[in-house]
C-alpha cells in the first residue's frame, strides 16, 4: 500500500426516526388539536340544532293537540303520515292505528271515498275548500264533515301529499247561528241608538215644534170660541121661529142678534179652523216620521219641502239671530225614507247653529245642485270651521267637539250610514273663506 493511501470514511446510519423531526411531531400534535376543537364544535352545533329541532317538533305537537279542527296529513296516494289529538277524540281510533293506514278509512261509503280520491287527484297548487263528506266517528255513526284540502308542493312544485283539515258541520252550523244572533243584536242596537239620536234631536226640537204647534192651535181655538158666542144668539132666534113669532118680531130680533153678520162669519171661521187642523195635522205628521222607529219605509216625496221643514224646525228653537238662507228648488223629488232624510236634514242644521254660536252675526247657507243623476245639497255656515285633526274623526261614533252633556257624538255618524244606505254619499270639508261645508249627495234615480 502506498503510504499516501487512507481508508474511506464512514458515515453513520441514520435512525428510523430521523425523517420525523421534532418539529414534525410538534405539527402532528398541533393539526389533531385542531381537529378535536373542530370535533367539539361540530358536537356544540350538533346539540345546539338538536335542541332547537326538539323545540320546534314540541311546538308542532302542541299546536296540533290544541287544535280544535280535524287534521290528517297523506301523501299522494292517500296513506295517513300525521292526525292530531281531535281526529283521534273524533273518530276513536289509536295514533298507531291510524297512520299507515289509508284515507278512505275515515269515511263512511265508497262514494265519499271517491270524492276523496277525486279531490286529492285534481290538485294543484290551490286548495280545495269545503267539501263536505261523511266521516265514521266513535260511537259508529256517521256525521258530515267540511273538509279543506291543501297540496304539499316539493321544491320542484310537485304533489307530495295532502293537508286536510275540517270540522263538522253540525260545530259550523252552530258557529253560524251564533254569529248570526251577534249580528242581529247588533242591529237591534243600532236601531236602539239611530232611535235614541232620533229622541235627542227631538228634545232639541221641542221648544220650536211647540211655538209651530201654537199658531195653528191657537187660531182654531179662536175660531172656536167665536162659534161658541155665536151659538147662543143662533138658538135664541131659531127657537122664536119655531115659537110662531110674526115676522116683525123675527126681524127686530134678527137685527138685534146680528144674525146676518154670524152667517156671513160662520164660513170663514169654519175653513180657518180646517186649514189650522190641517196645519196641525201636517206638523205632527212630519214629528211621527221623524221620531218614529226606523221600518225602512221608502216612499217618493220632495226633498225640498223636507229640507225646509227640518230648517224652520230648528230655526224655531235656535238663538233668534241665527239666520239660514235657502236657494232651492222648489220641486226635489226623491225616492227613500223621509223620517231618515228628515233626521239628517235637522242634524246638520242643529251642527250649524251651534258651530255659530259665539259668532256676531251666525248663519247657514243652504244650496242645492244637479250633477248628472246625483242631487247634491250644500251647508255651509261661517262658523270657526274644523280642525284638520277633527276632519278624519268627524263621522267616527261617539266623537265630539262639544263640551260633556251637550252632544253625544252618535249625530253625524247615523247620520252617514242613513245616506250611505240610500246609496248617496256625506263629506266635509272647510269651505274657502272660513266656516265648514257639510256636502249631501243623493242618486235621484234610487228606488230599488
Amino acid at each position: 500500500m502506498s503510504p499516501h493511501h487512507t481508508s474511506p470514511t464512514r458515515l453513520p446510519i441514520p435512525s428510523e426516526l430521523d425523517p420525523f423531526s421534532e418539529s414534525a411531531w410538534i405539527e402532528v400534535v398541533r393539526s389533531m388539536d385542531e381537529v378535536y376543537n373542530e370535533l367539539l364544535q361540530y358536537e356544540v352545533v350538533l346539540e345546539q340544532k338538536n335542541s332547537e329541532l326538539e323545540e320546534s317538533q314540541q311546538f308542532i305537537f302542541s299546536i296540533l293537540t290544541s287544535m280544535s279542527d280535524l287534521l290528517v296529513v297523506c301523501d299522494r296516494n292517500g296513506v295517513i303520515e300525521e292526525v292530531n289529538h281531535s281526529l283521534l277524540a273524533f273518530t276513536g281510533k289509536r295514533e298507531q292505528e291510524m297512520k299507515g293506514a289509508k284515507l278512505s278509512s275515515l269515511f263512511a261509503d265508497e262514494n265519499d271515498c271517491a270524492t276523496a280520491k277525486r279531490v286529492i287527484s285534481s290538485l294543484t297548487t290551490e286548495p280545495a275548500n269545503d267539501v263536505e263528506l261523511q266521516f265514521r266517528t266513535r260511537d259508529g255513526t256517521t256525521t258530515p264533515v267540511a273538509l279543506n284540502f291543501t297540496p304539499r308542493l316539493s321544491a320542484a312544485k310537485k304533489l307530495l301529499g295532502v293537508v286536510i283539515t275540517g270540522r263538522p258541520v253540525g260545530e259550523l252550523r252552530r258557529a253560524y247561528h251564533k254569529l248570526r244572533e251577534a249580528h242581529d243584536e247588533l242591529k237591534r242596537t243600532q236601531q236602539q241608538l239611530l232611535q235614541s239620536e232620533k229622541m235627542a234631536s227631538l228634545g232639541k226640537l221641542v221648544a220650536g215644534v211647540a211655538h209651530e204647534l201654537n199658531n195653528p192651535i191657537s187660531f182654531v181655538l179662536g175660531n172656536m170660541h167665536a162659534m161658541q158666542r155665536y151659538t147662543p144668539r143662533l138658538k135664541r132666534y131659531l127657537d122664536a121661529i119655531h115659537g110662531g113669532e110674526s115676522r116683525e118680531v123675527l126681524q127686530k130680533l134678527r137685527t138685534e142678534l146680528r144674525i146676518d153678520h154670524v152667517l156671513a162669519d160662520l164660513q170663514p171661521l169654519l175653513d180657518g179652523s180646517v186649514e189650522g187642523a190641517e196645519r196641525t195635522r201636517v206638523i205632527v205628521d212630519g214629528l211621527k216620521r221623524f221620531s218614529a222607529a226606523d221600518r225602512d219605509e221608502n216612499v217618493e216625496f220632495n226633498l225640498a219641502e223636507t229640507i225646509e221643514r227640518s230648517v224652520h224646525w230648528v230655526t224655531r228653537a235656535t238663538p233668534t239671530n241665527f239666520r239660514v238662507q235657502i236657494d232651492l228648488p222648489k220641486d226635489m223629488p226623491f225616492y227613500g225614507s223621509p223620517g231618515q232624510i228628515q233626521q239628517v236634514i235637522t242634524n246638520l242644521v242643529q251642527n250649524a247653529s251651534d258651530a255659530t254660536e259665539k259668532m256676531p252675526d251666525p248663519m247657514l247657507t243652504v244650496t242645492a245642485e244637479v250633477v248628472g243623476e246625483v242631487l247634491c245639497i250644500r251647508f255651509r255656515d261661517n262658523g270657526p270651521g274644523i280642525s284638520e285633526q277633527a276632519l278624519s274623526k268627524i263621522f267616527d261614533p261617539f266623537y265630539t267637539t262639544k263640551p260633556v252633556g251637550k252632544g253625544t257624538g252618535l249625530g253625524l255618524s247615523i247620520s252617514y250610514g242613513i245616506i250611505e244606505r240610500h246609496g248617496g254619499q256625506l263629506s266635509v270639508s272647510n269651505a274657502e273663506g272660513g266656516g265648514a261645508e257639510f256636502k249631501l249627495c243623493l242618486p235621484r234615480a234610487n228606488r230599488k
